[in-house]
């Protein structure tokens, strides 16, 4: 592990035990997260981004199960620890944004109570001093009037306001690392546009690294400094943005790229053929192999390794070095 790495996930294995069998949702993914990047986790629905997220913070929900792998943040396996430090540990050091800001805020109490409940049990704060901090927070993030709003109830939000008091509440303990699951899912463009540039702005200002999780290459372009493809469990391709964009190597991420509507030039859309495999049974080899337009005979009976092409550019294909693909650049 390098030192500049703030975060290192190896070898993550999360597993569903279901009646119909176990769902292998993240099997063998390894990302780094250097300090102050933005790396962004891009794939279909279905290809363990989330369910990532939610491993490194042990909040996997049943019948759901992180079967092995190591997680170090700052050099300390998350993996190893007790529930009781990792309650320490989600909102201090790591927090998470989740996609839809309806479902993960209590109708029941004040936006305000909902951040201040924070503060005053892992901070000791006493109940003034966190209606301030909680004041300051709405403030950072753009709310308008915060003294106000502190006592006003979710439903007398927009969604794109619901979507910054989100923010404001993982903000609340200053973590080190910020995950962003779908974080402009259900805006209107121009509001998504508005939250993604609070979250380029929190991100030059507190210095904090993130990791953006979309299905949404042109959201990554603009945000991330790297980005990691994700596929069925599995990570494809991983590399700097602009290599990624100018340079794919994975018939997947030229897919993606394909799927990118452009305002400077005229192109049909593309679109993946078929659906993302089930992952009781996932295919044999590697697994895009059954969509894949370039697929030859080992590409079904051999899984393809994760191999370093240069610098930060890693590819999981065994046909790499003889496909020329597409960018979106």
């Amino acid at each position: 592990m390098e030192d500049h790495h703030i975060l290192n996930v190896h070898e993550l294995k999360t597993y569903f035990y279901t009646e119909n069998g176990i769902v292998k949702a993240v099997d063998g993914i390894s990302f780094q997260l250097g300090e102050r990047e933005i790396v962004g986790l891009v794939g279909e629905s279905g290809s363990g981004k989330t369910v990532t997220a939610l491993s490194v913070l042990r909040l996997v929900p049943r019948p759901g199960r992180i079967v092995s792998g190591k997680v170090y943040l700052e050099g300390e396996d998350l993996l190893a620890k007790s529930e009781k430090e990792m309650a320490r540990v989600r909102g201090r050091k790591v927090a998470i944004v989740f996609q839809d800001p309806s479902s993960s805020l209590d109708p029941l109490f004040t936006v305000g109570d909902q951040v201040q409940e924070i503060i005053m049990y892992h901070e000791g704060m006493p109940k003034k001093e966190a209606v301030e901090r909680t004041t300051e927070l709405f403030q950072r993030v753009g709310i308008p009037e915060p003294e106000k709003r502190i006592h006003m109830y979710p439903h007398e939000f927009s969604g794109g306001m619901r979507q910054r008091i989100c923010i404001a509440r993982a903000l609340a303990l200053s973590p080190k690392i910020l995950f962003a699951d779908e974080p402009t899912t259900n805006l209107d463009v121009t509001i998504q546009a508005q939250v993604l540039d609070l979250m380029r702005g929190l991100h030059n200002n507190l210095g904090m690294s993130m990791v953006i999780i979309t299905h949404d290459m042109g959201i990554v372009a603009d945000m991330a400094q790297r980005i990691v493809v994700l596929y069925a469990g599995n990570v494809c391709e991983a590399a700097n943005t602009h290599d990624l964009f100018y340079s794919p190597k994975h018939p997947y991420t030229e897919a993606l790229l394909e799927a990118v509507p452009r305002l400077d030039r005229h192109k049909k859309l593309g679109v993946i053929k078929g659906n993302i495999p089930n992952l009781i049974e996932p295919p044999s080899g590697c697994r895009f192999h059954p969509r894949c337009p370039y697929a030859k005979e080992i590409c079904s009976q051999k899984v393809p390794e994760l191999e370093k092409i240069d610098g930060n550019h890693y590819v999981a294909c065994h046909r790499w070095r003889e496909l020329a693909l597409v960018g979106g650049a």
